[in-house]
């Protein structure tokens, strides 16, 4: 089953456009697309809180990295301030998703 839509150039795409698609897509009721989108969403959230790897074969790698506390500057005065560390997610798409895009 091919979900439509994929593969066309499209500017974004918001998540009520995301849950239509799934609904269309596995023929499930916009309610019950709308819980399994937003299920995997929070579980998603929920690993990566606790600083969890998720790895998703053909699409990609999710995983929380920390950074370095550093100096920044403002350009315009050259004022020094820190930046304090902190943690940020990361995704890096699979080979096979790569492909997909670049076709």
């Amino acid at each position: 089953m091919k979900c439509w839509g994929f593969g066309k150039r499209v500017k974004g795409m918001n998540k009520n456009e995301l849950i239509d698609r799934v609904s269309d897509y596995t023929g499930m009721k916009k309610k019950d697309a709308s819980l399994a989108t937003m299920a995997v969403f929070a579980c998603i959230a929920e690993a990566l809180a606790q600083e969890e790897k998720i790895t998703i074969s053909g699409f990609g790698v999710m995983e929380v990295r920390h950074r370095a506390a550093r100096k920044g500057h403002l350009p315009t005065g050259k004022q020094e301030f820190d930046i304090p560390a902190m943690k940020i997610p990361v995704f890096r798409p699979s080979k096979q998703l790569k492909e997909k895009i670049n076709i």
